[in-house]
């Protein structure tokens, strides 16, 4: 699982991004642990981008 600093990074997004989006729903699936902190799995995000290449 991905951290948020590790999803932002590799988007090259601020978090500040990534929560509108969030926010929003168009972020990819996020799992919210105990302590308040985000991951997201690979293969979400993975799925997530691929979604938007079909878009495009």
């Amino acid at each position: 699982m991905l951290t948020l600093p590790d999803v932002c990074k590799e988007l090259n997004v601020s978090r500040s991004t990534f929560y509108d989006w969030r926010q929003k729903g168009r972020a990819p699936r996020c799992i919210k642990l105990p302590n308040g902190d985000l991951r997201v799995r690979r293969s979400d995000l993975d799925h997530w981008l691929n979604d938007l290449e079909d878009a495009a």
